[in-house]
């Protein structure tokens, strides 16, 4: 066994083969796989192996895509069959809700060049004639869906890998991984040890533990799951070809051929958890008893769907582990704080992800940066809040809704509240209906009447939305915003350090602001934030909260000098924006400070007293109109909201919840990190190249010298979409659909929704450059149907900027 290796992988079922083989294929080839018992040990050699192309996400859908056409490849390359059936997949949908996810999806393969189409039910039925399609309102065809070896497929992996030089060894189970003093880490067996640059953390049913021996917590949580397959149906022996699988989700089933008879498998409510307490590590090839029972309403919706299934005798029944996160994406990537080590853990769908996570695991260890936006799938995206509690709670909700809809701005209850703010029950009493973010619990919108809800079409909060909206837009609105990310960057040395950071140059006097980018390291935009230097010797820097814990990776790349501290202020600090053309009529009666336009100029900021608490208060609004942010201690929070919500009444203002404030910068056409903002985008592509001071040094400045002067690829723009279209959908665009021109894909939206202050629907959308121009028509396909829309020469809302600068 190798004493030095680049990269160790930990674990040897399906993925663990897949980023050794992908690793090796980038060029990796002193790389090493451990595997405490047999490959293939665990979740995967039981797995029903299915595969499938479609997700909601894009990306996802890209590397399921890139997964399902390497199988054969693969075969190809290292003589070792993957067992490949690709028969294709029939996707049902019975409620209105999943025929409009389904023709998203088509409308998104056909803009990737995907093969996912909508046939009638006469070519069903020739596909698949054992299906009783009565109730089905529209019937998509996958022909690469199917099912694969798993065996195979982890064999094939492992010999592709050993031919380009990497080593793999069974049984041999890790004891220790350590930091090294230097950098890396040593990783001990009891056959040696191996001194790396990376640990890949890729157990599976074992990742809480081996993430333990680096003193490091993974929210995972496995679950018993079942399926079984039938005896020989003659049915299906009497025929010559092999029959689709059935993605019939509003059944919660899954069914599919296997030899003669039908693999059915289910996703029951009756959730069993497994292992709470750690997962024993002399499980192997093992399984738990038979529960049928537990399933039986799931089968009989799908006997009820294929009646021979009904007729047939039970060969064998599967009872599983499989591990979860809490919200059953993949927890892939570098570990914040944990210089080189890697987790890939909690992944689903295995078989149709296998190939993808396996190649992007590669790209972020190699390379340093995925070629496509992974935040959804980012380990970072959890904090130590995400306890063991919050886990099984969040858990047992995803297995039992597993094949429910996940609507555009869906929110879920299971395992809130987690983090409060001190006005949490305050805002709870006024109506407030919470989100979740990072944790902490915000509001939505404020209507004691109106129950939050989810869906593809406008929901009964629309207008309670748009009420908070108009009334900031002509009067002021109070916006709770103390889940942005805030953090205190002090000492002498603090200027340099965040000028070498980011990519904008820092504020020389006290009291000034500005916006910045921070650059990826393919010369895309990880992030974008407001850096305040309310006095010399001390910066403040604002940022997205979801991505606190994403952004620490790039805050760890650059030294900080002696000296020089950052410190997280998120919990300790709280803050709302107050904005709208009263905005400064409803401060002034809580301050001595001067507010006008010539004492507190916009991206200017001080420290001033609101009604006796000291608030740092910044001259800056999300919403693109007149506001400040006012920053005040935690313990503070609830007599400055008190405070703020009596002055209000003044000037006919109130609470506005965090969909409001979308739809507000919506009407600015603001983007915002996670949706337009993001490391595949370079800076002149977003419009922030000007933001970007090439003339001084910062992270990553030599990846932006190599993109900034290129041609933009895509743009961002903003379309109004026609009213007629919208009021006869009922739906207004969320992010994601298709846009097309002339029949032809030329981008697709990022964020959209109503403009209540504007009066239109709106999106935000990254279209090909050159492909479409201001007053140009374009379709947007809004529930999977085209829905006309135009492009803007300019944000419909104050375009020139004179109410954000009043």
């Amino acid at each position: 066994m190798r004493t030095q290796a680049q990269a160790v992988v930990i674990g040897g079922g399906v993925i663990g083969c897949s980023i050794l083989y992908h690793l090796a294929k980038l060029g990796w080839t002193d790389v090493v796989l451990l595997e405490r018992d047999e490959l293939t040990s665990g979740s995967t050699w039981h797995a029903a192996a299915n595969i499938h192309g479609l997700h909601d996400s894009a990306n996802i859908s890209r590397l399921q895509h890139y997964t399902m056409s390497m199988y054969k490849e693969l075969e190809a390359e290292t003589g070792q069959g993957c067992g490949v059936f690709q028969s294709g997949s029939l996707y049902l949908a019975q409620t209105e809700a999943r025929e409009h996810q389904l023709r998203l999806q088509a409308a998104k393969a056909r803009l990737y060049g995907m093969n996912f189409h909508e046939i009638t039910r006469d070519e069903a039925e020739r596909l698949h004639p054992l299906v009783n399609f009565d109730g089905i309102r529209c019937i998509m065809f996958e022909p690469d869906g199917g099912n694969v070896d798993p065996s195979g497929v982890t064999a094939a992996y492992a010999a592709g890998a050993r031919a380009r030089g990497a080593e793999i060894h069974r049984f041999t189970p890790v004891t220790a991984t350590e930091p090294r003093p230097g950098g890396g880490w040593t990783v001990r067996t009891p056959k040696g040890e191996i001194a790396t640059e990376w640990v890949i953390n890729a157990a599976g049913l074992w990742a809480r533990e081996v993430a333990a021996l680096a003193g490091i917590t993974l929210p995972l949580q496995p679950t018993e799951h079942q399926y079984f397959v039938t005896e020989t149906l003659p049915e299906i022996a009497a025929l010559d070809r092999r029959l689709p699988s059935v993605a019939d989700r509003d059944g919660e089933y899954y069914l599919r051929q296997e030899g003669q008879g039908l693999l059915i498998g289910a996703y029951e409510r009756d959730v069993r958890l497994w292992a709470e307490g750690g997962t024993p590590l002399d499980f192997a090839h093992d399984l738990f008893p038979d529960d049928l029972e537990r399933i039986e309403d799931n089968m009989m919706r799908a006997i009820d769907r294929v009646p021979a299934a009904g007729t047939a005798g039970i060969k064998r029944v599967i009872n599983g582990p499989m591990i979860w996160s809490p919200d059953s994406n993949v927890l892939m990537g570098p570990v914040p704080g944990r210089p080189g080590y890697f987790t890939c853990c909690g992944i689903i769908p295995g078989f149709s992800q296998s190939g993808g996570l396996g190649l992007m695991a590669a790209q972020w260890v190699i390379e340093g940066e995925t070629q496509y936006d992974m935040f959804g799938w980012d380990m970072a995206r959890f904090g130590d809040w995400a306890d063991a509690a919050f886990t099984r709670a969040r858990v047992k909700d995803q297995y039992a809704h597993r094949f429910a809809i996940h609507f555009p701005g869906e929110e879920r209850d299971a395992g809130r509240p987690v983090r409060t703010r001190p006005v949490h029950d305050v805002q709870r009493d006024m109506g407030a209906r919470f989100g979740l973010n990072f944790g902490w619990e915000h509001p939505l919108f404020f209507d004691a009447g109106v129950e939050d809800s989810a869906g593809f079409t406008r929901q009964p909060w629309w207008e309670s939305v748009g009420r908070e909206a108009r009334m900031l837009r002509e009067t002021a609105g109070i916006i709770d915003i103390s889940n942005f990310a805030k953090y205190r960057v002090t000492g002498p040395g603090a200027e340099d350090w965040l000028n070498a950071l980011f990519a904008n140059r820092m504020p020389r006097e006290a009291g000034r602001s500005c916006l910045t980018p921070l650059i990826g390291v393919r010369g895309g935009v990880a992030g974008d934030f407001t850096v305040n230097r309310p006095e010399d010797g001390t910066f403040w820097v604002i940022g997205s909260g979801m991505a606190e814990r994403y952004h620490q990776r790039f805050f760890d790349a650059v030294p900080r000098p002696a000296g020089v501290e950052l410190v997280s202020m998120t919990e300790a600090l709280c803050g709302f924006n107050v904005a709208g053309p009263r905005a400064r009529d409803l401060l002034q009666g809580l301050t001595d400070a001067a507010l006008d336009g010539a004492s507190f100029p916009f991206m200017r900021s001080k420290r001033i007293e609101v009604a006796g608490i000291d608030c740092l208060a910044l001259r800056v609004s999300f919403t693109g109109d007149l506001g400040w942010e006012l920053h005040c201690a935690t313990s503070d929070q609830a007599r400055l909201y008190a405070a703020l919500l009596s002055a209000g009444k003044a000037v006919g203002a109130g609470p506005v919840g965090s969909r409001a404030l979308m739809s507000l910068r919506l009407e600015k056409g603001y983007g915002s990190w996670g949706r337009e903002y993001s490391p595949e985008y370079w800076p002149q592509e977003l419009g922030l190249s000007r933001l970007c001071k090439l003339d001084k040094p910062f992270l990553n400045r030599d990846a932006l010298l190599q993109v900034i002067d290129r041609p933009a690829r895509e743009e961002l723009v903003c379309l109004a979409l026609d009213e007629a279209a919208v009021t006869a959908s009922g739906a207004d665009a969320s992010g994601g659909e298709p846009v097309f021109r002339d029949g032809a894909g030329i981008g697709r939206v990022t964020s959209g929704g109503y403009g209540y202050g504007v009066g239109m629907s709106l999106a935000l959308a990254m279209l090909k450059a050159g492909s479409a121009a201001p007053g140009d028509r374009v379709e947007v396909m809004v529930l999977g149907r085209p829905h006309g829309a135009r492009v803007l020469e300019a944000p419909p809302f104050d375009p020139a900027g004179a109410r954000l600068r009043a």
